[in-house]
């Protein structure tokens, strides 16, 4: 028997969901739908709503913005929205009513893990000659993952807060979440986990690190590869995380309890357990693209809401601009997206004291509507000017998959720069390139070429040697050329401009005169990154010579390769 609930039109704003008067406020943002439904849910795999409310565009509607309250809902109901409006794609417009949508704004998603994607969870029929250009007939709601309402603010963060550390004082240590303890050497009682991590602090305390940068923890697509792994027989994953399907909502794949919604915890007890020791929290946020992909890619959400708003879109809008590299550009730039992205940053400042934010392809930030570069681009500005956000630091990764190349150029004096031109100058001088010396000296003097003639100090750059996109430290001293055969790809994939010297042998060897030569090297070359001026970063692992067996673009390595083996440190 279905409950009966009582519910009003609601407010606008804000957008998402939140607990008032008893009941929970929703509000979406479409322009171009035609109609909304929100659907309630009882548990993750029903496949029929226990209810659906039909959004009225004369009641449920101010501006551009579908709204209802609905008395007595509580924290962890399952809800999702389906819209109607064109599927026209030539047009850019691709509403399914039948695919069931994740809200934006969803502080958690559930957490299915065994793999999201079906041919059902596509816009279009994937089994049709047409591609998108076809609709998909069926309704994906059993399959598909749903929102889940987080509205309990009880969590103890015992008086700690966000950290402040000066960043003159700070040494940056970038880390897996789950690479740092689902290695059976890591002897974790929650490998692979928020929770995990925190076994690890007095580690990161003895070595002096005050800032753990993680590579994407925001909720992503974990199965969206297709490849398997020609060595070992087995599906291939997204491993580093950088398919992003709700910025709001911390992964559930990274919770140790698998109840929908412990994530939000989880990550919290993380972070509090971390200020406490005085580590910053650093996230690596990826909002130049999402998960949907190319014109060929899944309706997750965004897609379904309004593709004209929130993606770059060719002449043709049938297709994607790509600046990104991974086949959408998200259109940053536009007005609601841009508030969103403002949204989102302040929810992880305000809601999970996070203490600063890295941002992948920065570059994107910067592009128009059209994918133009901006002289003044308005998004940089306002995230640097941001009243919350003044006290969070702000990295930018200043360059694109599109050509744009920032390093030394980004927008705004408050912006702080991975410093790619550190990165290729140290390795190619300690590989030994002629004419090498003076740049050199500029680089470990804190890049005055490039950040002394608009008045920023070398504390605008992350400088750094080795991150997880490439050789660890120990590879980059033992291969001269990637070994990247178990990602799939024939070895196509990944860098081959590595700059590295294997010291007369390629990849492991007992020659105690090569072994000894690459402790050297790699003593060189930390001791260069730690006297330099300017904020140093080092790739975990790297202290204690972990490898990744010559794999350079290990992405899609879930296991050994990836992970934290421990036994190195002794």
């Amino acid at each position: 028997m279905k409950k009966n609930y009582n519910y009003k039109p609601g407010k606008p704003i804000p957008l998402g969901c939140y607990a008032s008067n008893n009941g929970i406020q929703f509000a979406l943002f479409s322009k171009n739908a035609t109609l909304v439904h929100l659907h309630l849910f009882k548990s993750e795999e029903n496949g029929i709503p226990e209810h659906t409310f039909t959004l009225s565009p004369e009641e449920n509607k101010t501006g551009d913005v579908w709204h209802i309250w609905i008395e007595g809902l509580e924290h962890g109901q399952l809800y999702g929205y389906s819209i109607e409006g064109e599927y026209d794609p030539k047009n850019g417009h691709r509403f399914n009513a039948n695919i069931l949508l994740n809200d934006p704004y969803a502080k958690a998603l559930t957490t299915n893990n065994s793999g999201w994607l079906n041919r059902y969870d596509f816009g279009y029929d994937a089994s049709s000659n047409k591609k998108d250009m076809s609709l998909n007939p069926r309704k994906n709601f059993s399959s598909a993952v749903k929102s889940v309402i987080c509205t309990k603010n009880s969590f103890d963060w015992e008086n700690t807060k966000t950290l402040n550390t000066p960043l003159q004082d700070y040494i940056i240590y970038e880390a897996h979440v789950k690479g740092l303890t689902a290695h059976p050497s890591a002897q974790s009682k929650k490998p692979g986990t928020f929770l995990g991590v925190i076994e690890k602090i007095p580690y990161l305390k003895e070595l002096g690190i005050t800032a753990l940068e993680l590579l994407p923890i925001q909720e992503f697509n974990k199965h969206e590869s297709t490849m398997v792994n020609p060595v070992r027989d087995e599906r291939l994953v997204n491993y580093w995380g950088y398919s992003t399907i709700n910025f709001f909502s911390p992964s559930g794949c990274y919770a140790f309890s698998k109840t929908s919604g412990k994530q939000v915890e989880e990550f919290k007890e993380m972070v509090k357990e971390l200020h406490k020791a005085n580590i910053e929290v650093i996230l690596d946020v990826v909002f130049n693209h999402t998960a949907e992909g190319n014109e060929l890619g899944p309706t997750l959400s965004f897609r379904g809401i309004d593709n004209t708003v929130y993606y770059m879109l060719e002449k043709d809008k049938r297709y994607y601009k790509n600046y990104s590299g991974c086949g959408n550009t998200f259109n940053c730039n536009h007005p609601v997206v841009r508030d969103f992205i403002l949204d989102c940053l302040r929810y992880w400042v305000i809601e999970m004291h996070v203490d600063a934010f890295r941002f992948d392809l920065a570059s994107i930030l910067g592009r128009d509507q059209e994918g133009n570069i901006m002289k003044n681009p308005p998004l940089i500005e306002r995230i640097a000017e941001d009243p919350i956000l003044r006290s969070a630091k702000i990295i930018a990764e200043a360059w694109d998959a599109g050509g744009a190349y920032q390093v030394g150029a980004f927008p705004g004096t408050r912006w702080a720069e991975w410093n790619g031109r550190y990165r290729d100058d140290v390795k190619k001088f300690w590989k030994g390139e002629h004419g090498m010396v003076g740049t050199l000296a500029t680089r470990i003097t804190g890049s005055s070429d490039l950040y002394g003639d608009d008045g920023r100090s070398p504390l605008h750059s992350i400088n750094f040697v080795t991150c997880h996109d490439g050789f660890t430290l120990r590879d980059h001293v033992s291969y001269e050329r990637k070994h990247n055969l178990e990602n799939g790809e024939n070895c196509h994939d990944g860098s081959n401009d590595n700059c590295s010297f294997n010291c007369g042998v390629e990849g492991e060897t007992k020659n105690k005169e090569i072994l000894n030569l690459r402790m050297k090297m790699t003593k060189n070359f930390l001791a260069t990154l730690f006297l330099s001026q300017g904020i140093p970063m080092m790739l975990g692992g790297d202290e204690f010579g972990r490898t990744q067996k010559g794999n350079n673009n290990a992405y899609c390595q879930d296991n050994e390769i990836s992970w934290f083996d421990w036994s190195l440190l002794e």
